[in-house]
Parts: C-alpha cells; structure tokens; sequence
C-alpha cells in the first residue's frame, strides 16, 4: 500500500474517532476513540499492519516534533498556570511516583505467578 494510502487510512481512522465522539452522548477523547477503532480494526483483521506499517513506523520516529506545537501553546499560556505552579509539580511529581510503585508492583506478582506456573 502506498505512503498516501496509509495516510489517508490513518486519518480516516482519526475522523471517525472524532464523528464517533461527536455523536455520543456523553464527552469522551476522540483520540481514544480512534485508538479503540483501529485496535478492533486490527483485531478482527478488517486491517492488517502491513497496511499502516510503513506510515506509522515513519509517525512513531518523528513523534517528538508532533509535541511542539503543544508545548509552545503551553509556554505562551504559562501566565495561567503560574499561580498554581507549586499544585502543578506537586500533582506531576506524586503522579510519577504512584505510577512507578504501582507498576513495581504489577510487575512483581506478574513474575510471581509466572515461577508459580512454572514450577
């Protein structure tokens, strides 16, 4: 499949999202949405990787430049979130470290029920 046509497949999968999202009746992310649609696409096979592949391999390496505009838009709107700055890294910092533990322990009782299945 050509780059365009991976494109054009990866954008549609985005506007559905967006339509999806639109017309239910409760606010939910449309990226989440699109996320949901292409997973189910690739699971019931409707879509096969090798159709996307190319496109997002070359999407996954440049994502660092698709953060830009958002972190520019935040630093021109950095007068708004000034005044909560010691809330804001409180939040991020805590957020970080209960994510780390609760990975942790994810992770230790995976490897304790994989030994268990082993032995």
């Amino acid at each position: 499949m050509s780059i365009l046509n991976q494109i054009a497949v990866i954008f549609g999968i985005s506007l559905l999202g967006d339509a999806v999202s639109y017309v239910l009746p409760f606010t939910f992310p449309p990226q989440i949405v699109a996320l949901l649609i292409l997973f189910l696409l690739l699971y019931f096979k409707l879509l096969k990787v090798d159709d996307i592949k190319e496109d997002s391999d070359f999407l996954l390496k440049n994502m660092s430049f698709l953060f830009i505009p958002a972190g520019v838009g935040i630093i021109e709107e950095v007068k708004i979130f000034w005044p909560y700055i010691g809330r804001l890294l409180f939040i991020m910092i805590s957020g970080n470290f209960v994510a780390f533990f609760f990975a942790s322990f994810c992770c230790n009782i995976a490897l304790k029920l994989t030994r268990k299945e082993k032995e």
